[in-house]
């Protein structure tokens, strides 16, 4: 539901009102430095055996591949006698999010596909990487590692802002691999703070989240993803503050921002074979639908790329309104 581009001015702010955004984030800092003076603002590592408890019930599991215990939720619909196995879909979620963002989607897809989805490295209950690397071709090259173990000789990806960045790069680097790609929202241009070829600098106001992380200041950061912020319900934002309260997941997130470097996107999305669909809430604050241009002008034309675009819902539909997209996802992903 994050992205670095949101996280680096910490809270989660609209790009399109910088002013604001620059108000509110002195205005915040102030209050944290406050309470933090006072001892009120600490936000302690929450206990991972209690979050597993609450967070991944069956059919969750914990799948070890390449180094890494990865939280994983695998649905297939019943098995068919003679009948050929339903298709896969690997479902990668966003920056700072889980795997949980997809539940809507995926109870929808689970009727004709077998789901896999996973907290990425970093994030959830998989928690920070055991090497430390955020890096995207050590995060491609985890994926495969992963789909290996779970006998994913081919799979269609559906990806989220930077979960769509891995996703394409996964799919590009590995055509073989996907069958066919969703994009919702995909993170990967460059733009203010985020130049190609240098890691963007980290602020004192993301470094404080290591030690506070207040529900109130995360549901401030929070709402702007949401076209309609009402719509952001508390047991979603009580699992994000949860998630993100994982041992060692909010100096994950730092590293992970510390560790990125952007490089022009076009040589590679050239590469991308499967046919491709990219999702976008029409109002989406924190990677507006004009980036789906890019998108489109640098995918082949053999992926057939093509936008869906969706009335009155910001950078995280899928949570938003599920329904709205569901259509055009199935539609799309049909065996």
């Amino acid at each position: 539901m994050l992205t670095l581009r949101t996280l680096q001015r910490c809270p989660q702010f609209p790009l399109s009102n910088p002013e604001k955004s620059r108000k509110t984030l002195i205005a915040i800092l102030l209050l944290l430095a406050l309470l933090l003076g006072a001892g009120w603002a600490s936000t302690p590592e929450a206990n991972r055996a209690e979050l597993e408890a609450r967070y991944a019930a069956p059919p969750s599991r914990f799948v070890d591949a390449g180094g890494q215990r990865w939280h994983v939720r695998d649905t297939a619909p019943p098995v068919v006698p003679g009948a050929p196995a339903a298709p896969t879909v690997l479902m990668l979620h966003g920056f700072g999010s889980s795997l949980h963002t997809w539940e809507a989607w995926a109870q929808g897809l689970k009727v004709t596909h077998r789901v896999v989805r996973i907290d990425l490295p970093g994030a959830g209950l998989t928690g920070p990487d055991a090497a430390g690397r955020y890096d995207d071709e050590h995060a491609v090259q985890q994926l495969l590692t992963l789909m290996d173990k779970l006998g994913l000789q081919r799979a269609s990806l559906i990806g989220h802002s930077m979960g769509g960045r891995l996703a394409w790069r996964l799919a590009a680097e590995h055509p073989e691999r996907i069958d066919r790609l969703v994009l919702v929202a995909p993170d990967s241009f460059a733009s203010p703070g985020f130049e190609y070829g240098r890691a963007p600098n980290i602020g004192i106001s993301v470094q404080l989240m290591r030690w506070t992380l207040p529900r109130v200041v995360l549901r401030a950061g929070l709402e702007p993803a949401y076209a309609n912020p009402a719509l952001l319900d508390e047991d979603s934002v009580t699992r994000f503050h949860q998630m993100l309260l994982v041992p060692g997941v909010r100096g994950a997130l730092i590293q992970r921002m510390q560790q990125l470097v952007l490089q022009p996107p076009e040589p590679l999305l050239a590469r991308v074979q499967a046919p491709t669909l990219l999702v976008w809430g029409e109002r989406d604050a924190m990677i507006p639908v004009a980036n789906a241009q890019d998108y489109l002008r640098a995918l082949p034309a053999a992926t057939a790329a093509r936008l869906v675009t969706l009335t009155g819902l910001g950078h995280v539909p899928h949570e938003e309104d599920p329904a709205a997209g569901l259509p055009a996802l199935r539609a799309f992903l049909a065996p």
